[in-house]
């Protein structure tokens, strides 16, 4: 049976459901019923590790689109202060509830200033690997910290 990963806030509230049925049956020696609808916490469509990471990683540029349920995340053009010729455009796609390499895909675009107008470029391939080490390594981070 696969092993269900909640965020901390759903965690919390699962645990405080759970803190006042066993205060409500106060000195009764039955065992509490469980609540159902107290249990019912929605989450997102995702790998929430795997979410959260790609977030914190594209977070720099700003957001056009983030879908949790989907799995889709869309920056805008972002061009950086030190290199204003240059600009790119990020889209993170989470595609799995698993945290597994797989599961990720990054694509980037990316455009240089020539004559006053955007000119598209080509990404290196290197740099979308890279972008896609970094989200994996900070999930694997998140996943290490919520269950130690």
């Amino acid at each position: 049976m696969p092993t269900i990963a909640f965020p901390n806030s759903a965690r919390l509230v699962i645990a405080v459901a759970a803190m006042g049925a066993l205060a409500a049956c106060g000195g009764s020696k039955e065992r509490p019923k469980a609540d159902l609808a107290a249990a019912q916490v929605t989450t997102i469509g995702v790998n929430s590790y795997l979410w959260r990471a790609a977030l914190d990683t594209v977070s720099f540029a700003p957001l056009l689109q983030a879908d949790s349920n989907g799995g889709v995340i869309v920056t805008d053009w972002y061009a950086n202060p030190n290199n204003p010729g240059e600009r790119v455009k990020m889209t993170v796609t989470i595609l799995d509830s698993d945290l597994r390499a797989d599961a990720l895909r990054v694509a980037a675009s990316r455009q240089v200033a020539q004559g006053g107008n955007w000119v598209d470029a080509p990404v290196q391939a290197a740099t979308v690997q890279k972008l896609e080490d970094i989200i994996l390594t900070k999930a694997r981070d998140l996943r290490r910290q919520a269950i130690s």
